[in-house]
C-alpha cells in the first residue's frame, strides 16, 4: 500500500461504495479502508433488509454503472402505497398513476446492492481496498491530511472522507458533533410468503403500540418490518415460527391471506443521528455518517446516496479545473448543497414518528385529521408523492431556500 493517496474513503459500506464507483474514471488514487472482512465485503449475506429506491437514486445508480449490475429478477416496482392508522378507516393511498412516474419507488433487497457496488468497484485499476482494518485517527496538516491506523500505519490524503456508520468513530475524532435520537425501539424485519397478492402496494400501517409496514417483493412475497418498544423485541424475536405466522397473519387482518416466514427474524435498534455539520479540514460526512435517518420514510439510503453524488460531482469539477479537491470552498458548497435537505427529513420524519406512535387520545384525533385532510387535498397528495419519489426536485426548492434561514 502506497503512502499516499487523492482520497481515503472510511467505511465500505453502500456510501462509501457509491463514491469509490464514482471515482473509477477520474485521474486519482483512492483508498477504501473497511473494518471488517474482505469475504463480508465482496459476498453480502441477506440481511433482511429491503431498499426502496426513489426515481433519483435509481438515476444515479445507473450513471455509477451499477444498476445493470443487480439481478433485475430480485427488483419489485412498488405501484402503490396505503397509510393506515390503527383501527381507524383513517387512510392515506397513492398510486403512481396519480403522480408523474411509472411506479412509486423501486425495492432491491440491500444485499443485492452492496454486492453490485463491490463488483464495479472492483472494475477500476486506481481503487485500492484495504480490509480488516481500522482508521484510528485523521490529523490535518494544511496541504493534506494524516491517516492513523490502529496498527500505527500512517500515509497521507488530499480528502478524507468517513462512511462508517451513523455510530462513525472518525467523526468524533475530527471534533464533529452529532445529534442522536434514541427511538427506544426494535426494528424487526423479515421475508414472508403469503397466499394473496400484495398488488405491488406498499403498507404502513401505524397500529397502537407497534408499527407494521409491508414492502412488497417478487410474486407473493413481501419483506415484512414490525417495529416495537425494544422491552418488546426478545420476546417477539423468541417466537415459535407458528406463533410468529399467526401473528403477522392477524396483524394484517388476513388481507394477504396466510403469511409464513422464510429465513431468520433480524432486528436493528432505532437511533437517528444528524451531525452538526458535514465537513471539516479536508474532510468530509457521507452516508450514515452524516445522516442516519428512522426508516419510516424509507429514504435513509437515498439520502446517503444523494450527499455523495453532490460530493463527487464537485470534485470531479475541481479536478477537471486543475483545482484542490480538499479545499475548503469545495467542501463548504457540498455541505450548503446537502445539510438543509438533510435537516427538514431527519427532523420531518422525527415528528411524523412522534405523531403516528403516540397513542394519547387527543393524538390519535389530530393524526386521523392529518391522515383525512392529505388524502382529500391534491395538493398535499401530490406534494408528498414528489418527495417519496424524488421525481421532481425542484417541489423543495423554496422550502430549502427557507431552512437555510434557520438557525439549527
Amino acid at each position: 500500500m502506497q503512502t499516499a493517496y487523492d482520497i481515503v474513503i472510511i467505511g465500505a459500506g453502500p456510501a462509501g461504495l457509491s463514491f469509490a464507483s464514482a471515482m473509477i474514471e477520474a485521474n486519482i488514487k483512492v483508498l477504501l479502508v473497511e473494518k471488517n472482512s474482505l469475504e463480508s465485503l465482496s459476498t453480502p449475506q441477506p440481511d433482511g433488509r429491503e431498499i426502496a429506491l426513489t426515481h433519483l437514486s435509481l438515476k444515479i445508480l445507473k450513471k455509477l454503472g451499477v444498476w445493470d449490475l443487480i439481478d433485475q429478477a430480485e427488483v419489485s416496482a412498488l405501484k402503490e402505497a396505503s397509510v393506515f392508522d390503527g383501527d381507524s378507516p383513517a387512510l392515506l393511498h397513492f398510486k403512481s398513476d396519480q403522480s408523474t412516474v411509472d411506479a412509486l419507488g423501486y425495492l432491491v433487497p440491500n444485499y443485492q446492492i452492496r454486492q453490485a457496488l463491490y463488483q464495479r468497484v472492483m472494475q477500476a485499476n486506481n481503487i485500492d481496498i484495504v480490509t480488516d482494518s481500522t482508521v484510528e485517527d485523521v490529523q490535518y496538516q494544511h496541504t493534506h491530511s494524516e491517516v492513523v491506523f490502529a496498527d500505527k500505519r500512517r500515509l497521507n490524503a488530499k480528502l478524507v472522507i468517513a462512511a462508517d456508520s451513523r455510530f462513525s468513530n472518525i467523526r468524533r475524532k475530527v471534533g464533529i458533533p452529532a445529534l442522536m435520537k434514541d427511538f427506544s425501539k426494535v426494528m424487526i424485519v423479515i421475508k414472508m410468503n403469503h397466499e394473496k397478492s400484495h398488488k405491488n402496494t406498499a403498507l404502513e400501517c401505524f397500529d397502537y403500540g407497534q408499527t407494521l409496514a409491508l414492502l412488497p417483493m417478487v410474486g407473493c412475497a413481501s419483506s415484512v418490518v414490525l417495529t416495537v418498544n425494544s422491552n418488546q423485541s426478545q420476546a417477539i424475536l423468541a417466537m415459535s415460527e407458528q406463533a410468529f405466522n399467526k401473528k403477522i397473519t392477524q396483524d394484517f387482518k388476513g388481507a394477504l391471506g396466510q403469511m409464513t416466514q422464510q429465513g431468520v427474524r433480524h432486528s436493528y435498534p432505532l437511533i437517528g443521528v444528524h451531525a452538526q455539520t458535514f465537513i471539516a479540514d479536508r474532510f468530509a460526512l457521507i452516508g450514515d455518517a452524516a445522516v442516519g435517518m428512522h426508516p419510516v420514510t424509507a429514504h435513509g439510503f437515498n439520502l446517503g446516496l444523494r450527499g455523495q453524488d453532490i460530493l463527487t460531482t464537485l470534485v470531479k469539477e475541481a479536478l477537471e479545473q486543475g483545482q484542490d479537491i480538499g479545499a475548503k470552498p469545495l467542501l463548504t458548497r457540498f455541505e450548503k448543497k446537502h445539510i438543509h435537505l438533510t435537516r427538514l427529513m431527519f427532523f420531518g420524519t422525527n415528528g411524523v414518528v412522534a405523531l403516528f406512535t403516540n397513542d394519547a387520545p387527543v393524538v390519535k384525533q389530530v393524526r386521523r385529521f392529518v391522515l383525512k385532510f392529505a388524502e382529500h387535498f391534491p395538493p398535499i397528495k401530490y406534494l408528498i408523492a414528489n418527495h417519496l419519489t424524488e421525481a421532481n426536485k425542484g417541489l423543495f426548492k423554496p422550502v430549502e431556500r427557507l431552512l437555510k434561514k434557520w438557525p439549527f
